[in-house]
């Protein structure tokens, strides 16, 4: 579940906006990436499997800035979140689009080296990754929607999020085994 560890620092501005001044939380998100991106690299990590952690550093670091330039902005406040899953989408989309899922990185820590570069594990990774990607642009669109169009539904904003988090995760933990299955099926049927 090395999915849920590159979340942290997502997860505990979440946690912690509305709790704590803005700013903190943002540059709480900001030391968490830094210090996941530090001590994964000092774990032996490549880069290809901190695409995320990466990508959060980046986020933070702009929000953080943004956060302490303009302190008494209620857009960063309202539309903090949204943007942040409209990030995520942009860097899952993003990697897709460059040949590389982001889940790629994260699954060969996890597999043989053999198959890494088989057929089926590229392919389960990519759809890995079209469901993260779906599901952050989804959480995006639809907390800017929820919060311009009904901005005191605070709990329609937490199942979106919530949803759009567990779901990916489900099946990010149930598709590998599946595919296989699938996979193993037709390969039995072409050799009767």
């Amino acid at each position: 579940m090395g999915y849920i560890r590159s979340f942290l620092p997502w997860i505990a501005v979440a946690v912690l906006t509305g709790t704590v001044d803005l700013r903190w939380a943002v540059l709480t998100g900001l030391v968490l990436a830094a210090g996941l991106v530090v001590a994964q690299r000092r774990a032996g990590r490549g880069w290809d499997a901190l695409v995320i952690e990466c990508s959060a550093v980046v986020f933070f670091a702009a929000y953080t800035v943004a956060a302490f330039a303009a302190p008494d902005s209620p857009a960063l406040a309202h539309y903090g979140s949204p943007l942040s899953s409209l990030w995520l989408a942009a860097t899952a989309w993003g990697s897709l689009a460059l040949g590389r899922p982001f889940t790629l990185g994260i699954a060969r820590t996890q597999v043989p080296e053999h198959l890494w570069h088989s057929p089926l594990f590229l392919r389960v990774n990519r759809h890995i990754t079209i469901v993260w990607a779906s599901a952050f642009t989804l959480s995006g669109i639809g907390g800017v929607l929820l919060r311009h169009y009904l901005p005191d539904a605070g709990t329609a904003r937490t199942l979106l999020t919530v949803a759009t988090f567990v779901l990916p995760v489900l099946f990010t933990v149930r598709y590998p085994d599946i595919a296989r299955a699938r996979f193993a099926a037709v390969r039995e049927e072409a050799s009767r």
